[in-house]
């Protein structure tokens, strides 16, 4: 490949953390951006070949989301990505990461690749790098074209080698544009959620199913990354990552089998995927809680684990709310999923601790009724640094959903954002501060958009969208995000 543009350098962020003038500043070469979602805002979910994913068909599938809301049209970014890219620059965006809609690229989930569907993100590319915006793309954002579900989807081993193939045919086309590159955005979800308590697509609860989806997920990961090793030169530099959901588990008391639930959330939920990732291995305590379910010998392949341990650069670490669990007392799946923050449904996303009940914690909550509080964002990084020491991070999704309207003046004013982001923004700066190698930010998200199961009834922009006109306006916390971006800092006391 023929480089058309300088990639910017990925090296690690240098600089002080702190001073004497008030501010709490980021070091230098700090990552600053925001994130969105191929489904969640393109629109244009039938042109220049582009065929149904499984969001497409759940979404049009009556009673799957709020209000019969699809992303058919969603935020109309395929068609105002110029605009969108305009907003970004003058906001101080230094990144943006996007997704890849893989039905857009690859139709059937096989064979080559439709060149229209490339070219719109060239076109992306460029625009952001004429602006000055790192690109950072995601392979997957839980968007897996319908063809591919219809011939078993996830819990299916063929799907994880789709998946490489596909990974080969991005880092052929953008290798010489983009650096940064991540594989998958929260499998955990993809896995648990739309295979276990079926609140996402493709809707299906099997808590077997889930869990083969967890691994064929992991080695898809690791299909991935030798595809873009080998398309990729090395000269280009590629920094290759994974982006999970990594939950900061906490026990509702100190008793033994509240400490034990919380064991079993934190397998099922994280070392399900660090465990095989970073060090080659699925723990023996997930696979006792789960063997019920799975054979995880004959699931497991010779060569499974050393493709899905494959080095990667950086960790992404999405992160909204801590989870707060405790030993369950035979109320069972139902109880769980009325509890769990992640849509209601009668099947637990938990496979082997359908058993365990999750708290609402005290205190202040969003529009999703997720708590609000930083200190887990600050103990997830703080323990990936201690436990991987020298591991590189990124805050690859941040935000809250807040009941945001237009005010009278035409203004959207969104206070609990802001409190809400520099709150987690100050937990990033004292993880940097206590050693952990964080190397970016990136906030959810940069628009309104399709919330999944939600519809369009939740709000995470930083600007607002009316979905009537397609106008985009800023909000308060958008302005107050790029003066943030502009100072490199934020105040020591919430704003």
């Amino acid at each position: 490949m023929t480089a058309v543009h300088p990639l910017p350098a990925a090296s690690p962020v240098t600089g002080p953390v702190s001073a004497d003038d008030g501010l709490l500043h980021f070091p230098s070469g700090f990552l600053w951006g925001a994130a969105t979602a191929a489904y969640q805002i393109e629109g244009a979910a039938a042109e220049d070949g582009r065929t149904p994913s499984i969001w497409d068909t759940y979404s049009h599938t009556p009673g799957r989301v709020r209000n019969g809301d699809t992303g058919d049209t969603a935020a109309d970014h395929y068609h105002l990505y110029r605009d969108d890219v305009a907003l970004m620059s003058r906001l101080g965006l230094n990144s943006y990461r996007f997704s890849v809609s893989w039905s857009r690229v690859q139709p059937t989930g096989r064979g080559p690749a439709v060149e229209r569907g490339l070219d719109f993100y060239r076109r992306l590319t460029d625009e952001l790098l004429g602006a000055g915006i790192t690109p950072v793309a995601t392979l997957y954002h839980w968007d897996l074209p319908q063809e591919l579900e219809d011939a078993g989807g996830w819990p299916a081993r063929d799907t994880a080698e789709r998946f490489g193939e596909y990974a080969a045919l991005l880092g052929d086309a953008l290798g010489d544009r983009v650096r940064y590159w991540t594989t998958l955005n929260e499998p955990w979800c993809s896995a648990y959620l739309g295979y276990g308590s079926g609140v996402h697509a493709p809707g299906r609860t099997d808590p077997s199913d889930a869990l083969r989806a967890a691994h064929h997920l992991n080695l898809a990961h690791g299909r991935a990354v030798a595809a873009l090793r080998s398309a990729i030169p090395a000269a280009a530099d590629p920094q290759l990552s994974i982006t999970l959901n990594l939950h900061a588990v906490r026990p509702l008391s100190g008793s033994d089998r509240d400490i034990d639930a919380a064991r079993r959330i934190d397998a099922v939920g994280n070392r399900v995927f660090l465990g095989p990732i970073l060090d080659g291995a699925y723990p023996a305590d997930l696979r006792q809680d789960t063997g019920n379910l799975v054979d995880w010998d004959e699931l497991v392949r010779p060569g499974d684990l050393a493709a899905i341990s494959a080095p990667i650069d950086v960790l992404g670490v999405n992160y909204y709310n801590p989870t707060v669990v405790s030993a369950g007392g035979g109320q069972g799946s139902a109880e769980h999923a009325r509890n769990d923050g992640h849509g209601s449904s009668d099947h637990s996303p938990w496979p082997g601790s359908e058993d365990v009940v999750f708290h609402q914690p005290p205190g202040r909550l969003t529009a999703m009724n997720w708590s609000i509080d930083p200190s887990g964002l600050y103990d997830l990084l703080t323990g990936l640094s201690r436990d991987h020491p020298g591991l590189p991070l990124m805050v690859t999704e941040n935000g809250a959903a807040f009941d945001d309207y237009i005010s009278p003046e035409g203004e959207v004013r969104d206070p609990e954002r802001i409190a809400y982001v520099h709150g987690h923004l100050a937990a990033v700066h004292a993880a940097i501060r206590d050693g952990a190698d964080v190397r970016g930010y990136f906030l959810w998200s940069l628009m309104d958009n399709f919330e999944w199961a939600y519809g369009y009834g939740k709000r995470f922009g930083a600007v607002y969208v009316d979905y009537s006109t397609q106008r985009r306006i800023p909000k308060a916390s958008a302005h107050w995000y790029a003066e943030t971006i502009r100072r490199g800092a934020i105040s020591r006391s919430e704003p």
